[in-house]
């Protein structure tokens, strides 16, 4: 009789360890149909609320892709439907999935040190106020350096003498940029813009070529773009900028070409700076209007007006893909930098540059990498980055999920915020987590 009592209290015992356990394991388990589902609904919301034309989105695990779903169109005249080969304008994603990729595989291989200082790397800002600024500064937005400046502008005038921009429509001002309105009568800078292919130009647009002389007042600016807030967190573009420059003047190769590296090695065909190097127009998604500087509709060459007048290629903006590809990075990145079995990048390399190293100060950012402060839809150990045109991706290390959302919100202007008044892309990322 003890015999029987004591096998019956052990098989409860056990059974209740394993339901525990199950239950454990369940409540980490994904639904697929209940979050396609769920995203299906908000997505079609969003659509026929114009926040944005179309969309990419993927939902997956280290190993698993669960979502991929394309919606809507290129644009609103909904003549192109969204294909998983079509690419979107990255815009601050380019930051990590570019630049930072690139630093860390630098790092990682002992090329370059966190704590080297701008001077001694770049000769353009050696004897500047921001010499002593280090790679860790400038990765994690502490350098203090303001957070951006509208070269471009200087490369414009008006033939009335009037603004460029004004805050009321008119006869003379007739048509939108941002919340401004244009000078009808803008002229462009001949000394340093061609509309037509020079020897030494550098291209930034499909008709447009820079005088590379230009880029002495671009470095002289940033240069003297200090806040004297140094130490203290301010998101800038100009850190990119001269992330990139690290990079470059440290390999002697460019950005671009060291990128591509990495993408050779990840297998992905979809990803990568000034597309029509590699893809065609009909697999490109349009983004703004432009009624300003390009005055056309930007499709193929960066809409970021900083990136541009470097070609295309910048630290801070330039890259396109489609979802499928920014996926394979998400999937290396989970799973430790590891990619069919090559070790892509360093494991302790991933941890660092993911991790808050500034967290006791409140300053939740990663290196490169995009963090909040925990709430209720963001934990510590979460990280990613957004994107101005309207993208989206996000890694969850404990659960091994990511999400990725790829927008043109800025098609056809780039006031359309509503995605953002809606949380829309948080929504999604606190639901798959859930």
């Amino acid at each position: 009789m003890k015999k029987i009592i004591f096998a019956t209290v052990f098989i409860l015992v056990l059974l209740s360890i394993t339901g525990c356990s199950s239950l454990k394991k369940s409540s980490n388990v994904f639904n697929v149909k209940q979050n396609e589902v769920y995203i299906d609904s908000i997505v079609n919301n969003a659509l026929k609320e114009g926040f944005f034309p179309g969309a990419q989105i993927i939902v997956g695990s280290k190993d698993s892709i669960f979502i991929l779903k394309n919606y809507g169109h290129h644009d609103y005249s909904k003549k192109a439907t969204v294909k998983s080969e079509d690419v979107y304008d990255l815009a601050s994603m380019s930051k990590v999935l570019g630049a930072t990729l690139v630093t860390m595989r630098m790092v990682g291989d002992g090329k370059i040190s966190l704590n080297e200082r701008l001077g001694n790397v770049v000769i353009e800002y050696k004897n500047t106020a921001i010499a002593d600024l280090t790679l860790f500064e400038l990765l994690t937005h502490t350098s203090g350096l303001k957070p951006s400046i509208t070269f471009y502008q200087s490369l414009l005038s008006t033939s009335d003498g009037l603004p460029l921009l004004t805050n009321e429509k008119s006869e003379n001002y007739p048509l939108p940029f941002d919340n401004m309105y244009v000078n009808k009568n803008i002229l462009f800078d001949a000394k340093y813009l061609a509309f037509e292919p020079k020897d030494n130009y550098i291209q930034i647009y499909r008709n447009m070529w820079l005088n590379p002389e230009f880029y002495q007042s671009v470095y002289k600016k940033i240069s003297q773009a200090n806040t004297n807030i140094r130490g203290k967190y301010l998101y800038s573009d100009l850190n990119f900028l001269l992330i990139k420059q690290f990079i470059e003047s440290k390999t002697n190769y460019t950005l671009d070409h060291l990128a591509n590296e990495i993408y050779k090695e990840l297998g992905i065909k979809n990803i990568g700076y000034n597309p029509y190097n590699w893809t065609t127009f009909d697999d490109i998604v349009p983004t703004e209007i432009d009624n300003y500087f390009r005055r056309d509709t930007i499709n193929g060459y960066v809409h970021d007006e900083a990136a541009a007048i470097f070609g295309g290629v910048s630290g801070n903006a330039g890259l396109f893909a489609n979802a499928s590809s920014v996926s394979v990075i998400c999937q290396m990145l989970l799973n430790n930098g590891k990619h069919q079995g090559k070790q892509i990048l360093k494991s302790k390399i991933i941890k660092e540059f993911t991790s808050s190293p500034l967290g006791r100060k409140g300053i939740y950012r990663g290196l490169g990498f995009d963090k909040r402060k925990p709430d209720n839809i963001f934990t510590k150990n979460q990280y990613g980055h957004t994107g101005f045109t309207g993208t989206f991706f996000f890694l969850n290390p404990d659960s091994k999920r990511y999400l990725i959302i790829l927008t043109n919100r800025v098609n056809p202007i780039r006031t359309n915020r509503l995605m953002y008044k809606d949380n829309f892309s948080s929504k999604i990322w606190k639901q798959i987590n859930n």
